[in-house]
């Protein structure tokens, strides 16, 4: 009777088996001889050169400035934002006789104006003009006027034109608009440009004397208008100049006949021209 035959599988595994272990092994012996040439390595090195652990304690000291050399920097950066450009400023107001600015201080100014100085780029450098006979003190906030932007608002104008400077000369209707309607919307816009625009300098311009009192409109009225401008100047951290005085009769306190064109009834050629050089001697650098 023949025998049977038995298959072992196990011959096989056990053979398997030490592969495995032989490589997991070599590579466990090759960290160890790794590690340990490069810690005789470093200990030889220490032995025998007198400066090593001292180049290693001078590296260490260099990472450990970086962070406090970066802290003392930081003030230097942050100094320029000690002043907040809003900061109401700190000027004499109205704004005292300065050296005369060349005629292409003009190129960086845009006036917003009602019927008093429309016409004030017929006869000077400054021709950029914001305005209407429409408009006027008390409704400076509401009032639209055509421009480049469409026919919008003075506010949302000066948004998208953003000049470096803006004058705002308003007050026509002196003497229908009752003063405190005017001084409160004429504050709020300006409030609302130098907050949307706080580097843009603004410069109130006070009212022109009448060539002579009426029933409506006196000169007394106009002193007591342009000093509740001043106000707003000074509260707003705005600039203030006092084209009043500059076209002042002195002996009579009224508009000088120069300065009044008699045939058309407004403001004459030389009263413009005077205005324009008394903005280019009154500014603030």
């Amino acid at each position: 009777m023949a025998k049977k035959r038995t298959v072992r599988h196990i011959s096989s595994k056990k053979r398997s088996r030490p592969k495995v272990k032989f490589n997991f092994g070599v590579l466990i012996i090759i960290f160890i001889l790794s590690f340990g040439a490069c810690f005789a390595l470093y200990m030889i090195a220490a032995n025998t050169q007198d400066n090593f652990l001292k180049d290693e304690k001078s590296k260490k000291s260099v990472v450990q400035k970086q962070p406090d050399e970066k802290t003392d920097e930081a003030p230097e950066a942050e100094a320029p934002t000690d002043a907040p450009s809003s900061a109401p400023i700190a000027a004499v107001n109205p704004i005292p006789q300065s050296e005369a600015v060349d005629a292409s201080y003009f190129d960086s100014c845009c006036l917003v104006t009602d019927s008093t100085l429309l016409a004030m780029g017929d006869y000077t450098s400054l021709d950029d003009i914001i305005g209407s006979t429409e408009l006027n003190a008390a409704g400076c906030r509401n009032v639209q006027v055509v421009s480049d932007y469409g026919t919008i608002k003075v506010y949302e104008i000066i948004q998208f034109k953003k000049p470096d400077i803006l004058y705002l000369m308003l007050g026509s209707d002196i003497g229908t608009s009752s003063i405190d309607d005017m001084v409160n919307s004429y504050s709020t816009l300006v409030d609302d440009l130098h907050d949307y625009l706080p580097d843009m300098k603004i410069y109130i311009m006070q009212l022109p004397p009448v060539i002579y009192d009426t029933e409506t409109v006196t000169n007394d009225l106009i002193n007591q208008y342009n000093s509740k401008l001043l106000d707003i100047a000074k509260k707003s951290g705005v600039y203030c100049i006092d084209t009043n005085t500059a076209l002042k009769a002195t002996a009579e306190g009224r508009l000088a006949d120069e300065y009044w064109d008699y045939e058309n009834s407004k403001l004459s050629e030389a009263a413009y021209k005077k205005i324009s050089d008394y903005i280019r001697t009154h500014t603030v650098s």
